[in-house]
């Protein structure tokens, strides 16, 4: 799940004074309602009340003048605004002032500012909001246990099915579901004392990614640098293990496991948050965590005519994704028209002859598509079931465009334009490379939404019967 951002500034006030991460006071958070259901057996299934939270990065972030504490670009990079605090010399653990001046707002109206509706089973995530302020792009939720912890979920031996309508999601978006190892409270016990907000406020992000885009990090206000990128930029980010069960729009989609170093939330800074992108020269070390980690996409194994509009899954109309964790093996396949259809295997020699994530599959994928194999780096399949299987995970559910120096090219077209379009896994999707850039990606996409619904979870075989 790529980084998010939001354009939007509201104008509220604030007068209480602080000493670490906390809570505006002017501005209600009030998490939508979401329901889902909870399975124990095809025949005992019930409702769970749920509710529905805002990451902290979109967020209004302000001082108590109600002074905007962060600036940014159209490509989504972040600073911290000097007129407003002082991030010290902008090396690790140097951000007191800032974190101690900058307040997280409350979302307010989730629809009117995010373009976020929730009804009873049924949530909608639009792509581009435009209100009197501003304009937002995209969103992340997390799912709530109550109001200031996050639901978790243990995948192994579970499965997990939803309805999702990806119509109106093109190329250069990404509308993702996934599981990631952030701390139910948000990270409140473990940044102590500067994290005060926690996950009533959607605090705490982290991915596979190590996304460096977030305003705080480990509770504190996270290095950034204005208009530096390339070699030179720094940030801090956030790492910890991932199942992205659901990356896509609807010409391609992807399944894939992220291990990392550490089990769990790990800051990172600069170019050690991302090796092979931001310093090519380091794209033979160790990362902090697998990027793109051990994937599944059937564009991507060959079959091009399984998956998008008009397609043998068709992505004009509604659909349901069934996800099964088993010990062995992870994968999905889809029913439409009260019909199951099964996810094809690829059609690369060194592959397994079967779909989704194995120990096979993973440790065969980048020997088969010339990559260099982090997975196995961090010792693969092993970790694989530790970090990811076998611990419990925070649900995120998103749509967003993607930064400027990822862009989506990994999900629904080629990585490099230079690629040999003719070598094994380099085509990712049918999509013009350049339709992935974030503004142009954001300006043929101006109605993209989508919508989620009927989400269940429980053991293999109980959410739902074909």
């Amino acid at each position: 799940m790529t980084r998010l951002f939001s354009l939007l500034l509201l104008p509220l006030l604030l007068t209480s004074v602080v000493h670490a991460q906390k809570k505006g006071n002017l501005n209600p958070e009030n998490h939508p309602p979401f329901q889902w259901t909870k399975c124990t057996s095809p025949t005992n299934c019930t409702t769970a009340n749920a509710g529905l939270v805002l990451d902290a990065n979109w967020r209004w972030v302000h001082d108590n003048n109600y002074r905007t504490c962060v600036e940014q670009n159209r490509d989504g990079t972040q600073w911290w605004n000097p007129a407003v605090c002082d991030l010290g010399d902008e090396s690790p653990g140097s951000s007191n002032n800032c974190t101690s001046k900058c307040l997280l707002e409350g979302a307010g109206d989730y629809r009117w500012h995010y373009g976020v509706t929730a009804a009873n089973t049924t949530l909608t995530q639009k792509l581009v909001t435009r209100i009197e302020f501003g304009t937002n792009i995209g969103s992340r939720l997390f799912l709530l246990e109550k109001k200031d912890r996050y639901q978790t979920f243990v995948l192994l031996g579970n499965e997990l099915s939803f309805e999702v309508d990806l119509s109106t999601v093109g190329c250069g978006v990404n509308a993702a579901l996934g599981f990631v190892a952030m701390d139910a409270d948000g990270g409140v016990e473990r940044h102590r004392p500067w994290n005060e907000a926690g996950a009533e406020y959607g605090t705490g992000y982290c991915d596979g990614w190590c996304q460096d885009g977030q305003r705080f990090v480990g509770g504190r206000a996270a290095t950034n640098k204005e208009g530096v990128k390339d070699s030179d930029w720094q940030s801090d980010g956030a790492c910890c293990p991932e199942f992205a069960v659901w990356n896509s729009n609807a010409h391609s989609y992807s399944m894939s496991s992220h291990i990392c170093e550490h089990d769990d939330y790990s800051p990172c800074n600069g170019p050690f948050c991302k090796p092979g992108y931001v310093h090519p020269e380091d794209r033979f070390t160790t990362p902090e965590c697998t990027r793109y980690g051990c994937e599944y996409n059937p564009y991507r194994m060959g079959a091009r005519e399984f998956y998008g509009k008009g397609k043998l899954v068709d992505t004009t109309r509604n659909f349901t994704v069934v996800t099964r964790w088993e010990k062995d093996r992870q994968y999905q396949f889809f029913i439409q028209d009260g019909k199951r259809i099964d996810v094809p295997a690829p059609i690369w020699d060194g592959l397994p002859k079967q779909s989704g994530l194995s120990e096979d599959m993973c440790a065969a994928q980048a020997d088969v598509f010339s990559e260099i194999d982090h997975w196995l780096m961090h010792e693969g399949w092993t970790t694989h079931q530790r970090q990811v299987l076998n611990r419990p995970m925070v649900l995120v559910m998103s749509i967003d465009t993607a930064d400027w120096y990822t862009w989506n090219t990994w999900l629904d077209s080629t990585l490099l334009v230079e690629d040999d379009m003719d070598r094994p896994g380099v085509k990712r999707g049918p999509c013009p490379w350049e339709d992935n850039e974030p503004w142009t990606a954001q300006a043929i996409n101006t109605q993209a939404k989508v919508v989620w619904s009927n989400m269940r979870f429980g053991p293999i075989g109980s959410t739902i019967q074909v």
